[in-house]
Parts: C-alpha cells; sequence; structure tokens
C-alpha cells in the first residue's frame, strides 16, 4: 500500500473491484457484464482526485453489483408475491420487516403468503431476512470500516451483542474473526491505514 492517501484508496478501489466482480460471477452474474462494470467503474475511478470521492464511488458500484444480484436471484424462479417480498426485503434490510407488512404489499393473507413464500424458496421468511441482513452484515465487514455497532444499528437488530450473537450462529466465526479473516485493514477518515481492527 501506499504512503499517499489518495494513492492508496486508489488501489483499495481496485482490489474491492476484483473482489467484487469475483463474488458476482461465483453468485452467478455472467462474466462478462461483472467484468464490464468493474472496469466501467475503474475508468471513473482515475479521473477522481479524492479519497472521498473514491469512497463515495466504491459504494455506487458495490450497490450496483448487489442491485444485478437481487435480480439475478429472484430471475423466473419465483411468483410473483413472493418476487414482490424479495424485493421488499433488499430495500428495507435496515427496518423491521412484519410479515403483515409482506402480506399487506401482496395483498394476501398472511399465513398463505408464509406458506407460499416457503414453498418457493425454501426457508421461512424470517430466516430469508436474517439470511439477507448476514450477507449484507457480511460484505460491510468485508469492504468498509463501519464498527460492530454500526453495523447493528444499521441492519435493525436490537443490540449489538444480539447482532454478534447472530451472525456468529450463522456463519460459524464472529464478526471480529471473518473481519480479519477476508478484510485485514481499514482506514480512516482521510484514507490513512490503521494497524488496528475495530
Amino acid at each position: 500500500m501506499s504512503d499517499d492517501p489518495v494513492r492508496n484508496a486508489r488501489y483499495i478501489f481496485v482490489c474491492g473491484a476484483a473482489l467484487a466482480s469475483r463474488t458476482a460471477i461465483s453468485g452467478g452474474m455472467p462474466s462478462e457484464r461483472a467484468f464490464n462494470i468493474s472496469d466501467l467503474y475503474i475508468r471513473k475511478m482515475d479521473k477522481l482526485n479524492t479519497v472521498n470521492e473514491i469512497h463515495a464511488l466504491q459504494i455506487d458500484m458495490f450497490s450496483l453489483y448487489t442491485h444485478e444480484m437481487a435480480e439475478l436471484d429472484k430471475k423466473s424462479v419465483f411468483s410473483k408475491p413472493v418476487t414482490l417480498c424479495m424485493d421488499y426485503i433488499y430495500y428495507h434490510l435496515h427496518e423491521s420487516i412484519p410479515v403483515q407488512e409482506l402480506a399487506r404489499l401482496t395483498k394476501l393473507n398472511a399465513s398463505y403468503l408464509s406458506t407460499l413464500f416457503k414453498k418457493e424458496s425454501g426457508v421461512t421468511i424470517s430466516e430469508y431476512i436474517l439470511s439477507k441482513k448476514m450477507e449484507a452484515a457480511g460484505n460491510m465487514l468485508k469492504y468498509s470500516d463501519y464498527t460492530y455497532a454500526e453495523i447493528s444499528s444499521f441492519l435493525n437488530f436490537s443490540s449489538q451483542s444480539h447482532f454478534i450473537r447472530v451472525f456468529k450462529k450463522q456463519k460459524g466465526i464472529t464478526p471480529r474473526q471473518y473481519r480479519e479473516k477476508y478484510y485485514t485493514f481499514v482506514t480512516d477518515e482521510r484514507g490513512n491505514r490503521q494497524e488496528s481492527i475495530p
């Protein structure tokens, strides 16, 4: 890595683009599309001159990958009500998502919707929501320097300790172990490398 904050941010951006494209491909995105997104954003990044601009573009890139993977996840597999639920869940992970709200959205009885969702997806609505929250948490641990408390709050967990317990149960390791394994350093707001992980 470089001692220059902007150059350091550029290196991190390129590494993040490579990881995101490979992850998307392994999840079913056509390799040409994944690499095109990566190349497009790297070209955009080359024109930026500040750490904040580069970080903002990186968030935009990850958001696009996330959106396209969400579309792939439900393409030609699920009924319209289940697809509506999945869409709603993807875009409201930071909120409480009661089954009654999904029932209102789909204009179906909550019990029937729960049965339909389980039949088509293989998991209950609550299990699906939790799995998507854990995916989001994993990405935030890999690609950002948000603290565990910030991630917990963003994903609407009742407490940091609850988030850590659920994460460990789902992933088999703690958030700290996950971050240490997949993202071995973070940067401060000026793009300077910090030697310890929060």
